[in-house]
């Protein structure tokens, strides 16, 4: 390729004396990553630095209002402008398909969820304020945008309904026909009678109203895309960021309506994603389309204030939560009824994270007997929500740990006490829960212990009394979490002795930010005892998978470690086959261990990478013997495991004017096998990060007219670096029994211990002056507020 991205990244030893020898390369280890050199120094190579010869430029036109009626494009002016090629309507693209939907789920009453057809402009009606419904290619950056700016659209605006509130009251207008009310999927999931009985028969049900409001995602990276067509091959290359290129090439193939051999994705360094970029957009087919019309490559990439309407939204879930327990604190039944706001059309895997992931997630660490799930998920005009960190996790393991404080206080009871009352046990397990998940492993009530004690929980009183010194009202609490990782996916795992010397790791999985380079090459060489700094890492060819489930829901080390073990284990069973012939001796009498393979009671042997350079050198083979040491391997997917933990925040509120500061965390986890535990940590503390953010400050908000009012940095608070916590991180693994490696993945778990843990201590912190109940985002505004209310006793 001319611009070089089928190529693995290079693999350079970091430039310090000693680094090789002073390093441990194998599983445990805290190993550096091996790409961060190069990027914090700004040679990575994103999409936006990709140039590719005879490239052009994109700029979309999207809808002004969030509803109306479009009555007429006008394209004309912007053809006459200084360096235009080519404007696109909804017309030039409506022969292709529609966008993917990949759910089946069902209505309470068992009929199928209704699918809103998504082409990649509207054509009747705009939907959503950033709507795309033309586009403007030319020959530079600025041509393009001012001739986008030229395109008149006359659009009648029609009644829109911003929120899932608006959506189904009644009376609202509807957003497409064939969906009245707004309602794409009346859910219920669970045990719904086991749940009532529970609760008759309880002696105290604890309630909660909980809102795990709307995000702006907000990736480092805006999205960015490069379409190209070869007339040759009949074959279109999208140059993009995603979450897997072999995904992603599925899902554009449907949409272009051609097969998946006439489509590659190319996919280089990604500055974050979060669960957003795993789609196809509007913008990756009009860039494809116009590259084939026009014979020259188009790109196109985003400016930050597009992609606060362009990109999809995060959460959106209002829920009423009940906790029924007996008169000792034991849980009898969880019922969660929730209302889900999904945007104006569905994203790929909507609404699988406010549905089903909800109560899976909500059940946790504890024996709860019956559980029950009803969602009403509605369509409203406002940008689509899509998969974001954790996707329905964090909001299930909230809304547990809300509902605990909240009935430990309402009875009396010790809140610590209560969860060790109601943890499953290291001799229940294997566990299977209400909700149709088995627990293969976990010590639930040693992590809550050990967290308790790294936290110094006994000597908060101290830290307490010191911050009402200083006018400062002091809380802490407790997040324990426990999360089902993504359902089971295939996932290749191929290796590949390289002409250099080199071996390359395929793999359909992809980094984003998470650093798989390194844990994947400390599996591949304690499996196979390749050298550390000789591995390299191919992820984002699509030409070159035969697999892959692409990264989310923190299944990579399951999938892909996997696929390596079991790669790895293919290698050596053709290695044998080889050394055989090359030391004289038969296959059985060949032992493999540390990378070489010797004749057993022998010291005669060969290392893996001298047997491959023979192999390269071009030794003779008889008929039969294999000549070449690569594998393509399709590891079957594991089952979905069991990360787990506690967290345990400290908050100080300034009383005079709301402001909330996170100024302890502790979260003591277990992720099973931890292959490199810096990476662990480094995931932990951008989650718990994310998490304070949505708990404290992020909310995304639009006005009647369907307006977004929290367009852009100046409006919409992301946490920076002064809002982080001093972090103290422990690992207590508990192996997986589920996959090879024993991992349990970690990329979401902070997002899920850090709401409940921060909510839970601000209103322990409010406690004092009488002030409860305040939900995310806790803003300075809604806390000065909840105490000021509660002084003047209202």
């Amino acid at each position: 390729m001319r611009h070089g991205s089928n190529q693995p990244v290079p693999c350079d030893v970091p430039d310090r004396p000693g680094a090789v020898a002073e390093m441990k390369f194998g599983i445990g280890q805290p190993v550096h990553r091996r790409e961060d050199p190069t990027l914090v120094q700004g040679h990575g190579r994103y999409t936006d630095d990709v140039q590719v010869e005879g490239q052009v430029y994109a700029a979309f036109v999207r809808s002004p209002y969030a509803h109306g009626v479009i009555r007429s494009v006008d394209l004309d002016a912007a053809r006459e402008m200084p360096g235009v090629l080519a404007v696109y309507g909804a017309q030039d693209l409506a022969h292709y398909g529609d966008f993917p939907n990949v759910t089946a789920f069902k209505n309470r009453d068992g009929s199928a969820m209704l699918k809103p057809k998504r082409k990649p402009f509207a054509a009747d009606r705009v939907r959503f304020v950033g709507d795309p419904v033309a586009f403007v290619v030319a020959e530079t950056l600025v041509e393009a945008r001012e001739a986008a700016e030229a395109v008149a659209i006359e659009i009648d605006p029609l009644p829109a309904v911003p929120t899932a509130r608006d959506a189904v009251a009644e009376g609202a207008p509807s957003l497409y026909d064939e969906i009245p009310g707004n309602v794409f999927l009346d859910y219920q999931y669970g045990d719904a009678e086991g749940v009532e009985a529970g609760i008759a028969k309880a002696a105290h049900v604890t309630k909660l109203a909980i809102d795990s409001h709307r995000l702006v995602i907000n990736p480092l990276e805006p999205r960015s895309a490069i379409g190209e067509w070869d007339p040759e091959q009949e074959k279109y290359t999208l140059t993009a960021g995603s979450q897997g290129a072999f995904g992603m090439r599925n899902m554009l193939a449907g949409v272009l309506g051609t097969g998946r051999d006439k489509v590659r994705v190319l996919t280089g360094n990604v500055g974050g994603s979060f669960g957003m970029k795993i789609a196809p957009f509007p913008e990756y087919v009009a860039v494809m389309h116009a590259a084939r019309d026009l014979g020259r490559p188009v790109k196109w990439t985003d400016m930050r204030s597009e992609s606060f309407v362009g990109d999809f939204h995060g959460r959106g879930l209002e829920a009423e939560a009940e906790l029924a327990l007996d008169a000792d604190g034991r849980f009898l039944a969880l019922r969660i009824k929730g209302l889900a706001d999904l945007g104006a059309y569905l994203a790929p895997v909507a609404p699988l994270f406010s549905s089903i992931n909800i109560p899976k997630n909500a059940v946790g660490t504890y024996r709860t007997p019956a559980v029950s799930a009803e969602v009403r998920c509605a369509l409203t005009n406002a940008v689509p929500v899509g998969a974001y960190r954790g996707a329905g996790r964090p909001e299930g393991n909230y809304i547990m740990e809300r509902l605990i404080e909240q009935a430990a206080r309402e009875m009396g009871l010790d809140a610590v006490t209560l969860r060790r009352l109601n943890h499953i046990q290291p001799d229940q397990i294997p566990y299977t829960t209400p909700v149709e998940t088995t627990y293969d492993s976990g010590e639930f009530t040693a992590i809550l212990d050990r967290a308790l004690e790294a936290a110094d929980w006994d000597g908060f009183a101290a830290r307490r009394e010191e911050s009402r010194a200083r006018g400062l009202l002091r809380g802490r609490g407790i997040g324990q979490y426990l999360e089902v990782t993504a359902p089971p996916a295939n996932e290749m795992g191929g290796i590949r002795f390289e002409e250099d010397g080199t071996v390359t790791i395929v793999t359909g999985t992809l980094d984003y930010g998470q650093g798989h380079w390194t844990p994947f090459a400390q599996v591949l060489s304690a499996h196979l005892g390749v050298p550390f700094d000789k591995i390299r890492l191919l992820q984002g060819d699509s030409d070159q998978l035969i697999a892959g489930g692409g990264t989310g829901g923190s299944k990579s080390l399951m999938a892909s470690g996997a696929a390596i073990v079991e790669a790895s284990q293919k290698v050596i069973g053709i290695g044998r086959v080889i050394a055989a012939e090359l030391l004289e001796a038969g296959v059985g009498d060949i032992e493999f261990k540390d990378g070489r393979f010797t004749i057993a009671g022998t010291d005669r042997g060969i290392g893996i990478m001298d047997l491959a350079a023979q192999l390269r050198a071009g030794v003779s083979m008889p008929d039969g013997v294999p000549t070449s040491l690569d594998v393509k391997h399709v590891h079957e997917a594991a089952p979905s495991a069991y990360p787990n933990g506690c967290h345990v925040a400290e908050v100080e509120v300034d009383p005079e004017t709301g402001t909330v500061q996170v100024v302890r965390y502790v979260m003591v986890n277990d992720f099973g096998t931890v292959v490199n535990p810096l990476l662990v940590e480094g995931q932990l503390h951008g989650g718990v990060l994310q998490g304070i953010g949505q708990a404290l400050m992020e909310r995304t908000a639009y006005d009647e007219e369907g307006q977004l009012v929290s367009g852009s940095f100046m409006d919409y608070a992301l946490p920076r670096a002064e809002d982080a916590p001093p972090f103290v991180f422990e690992s207590r693994p508990v192996p997986a029994t589920t996959n090879v490696l024993g991992a349990k993945g970690c990329g979401e778990a902070g997002c899920a211990g850090a709401l409940p843990s921060v909510v839970n201590a601000l209103n322990d912190a409010l406690s004092e002056v009488g002030a409860r109940g305040v939900e995310m985002p806790a803003t300075p505004a809604r806390v000065w507020r909840a105490i000021a209310d509660a002084q003047a006793g209202r």
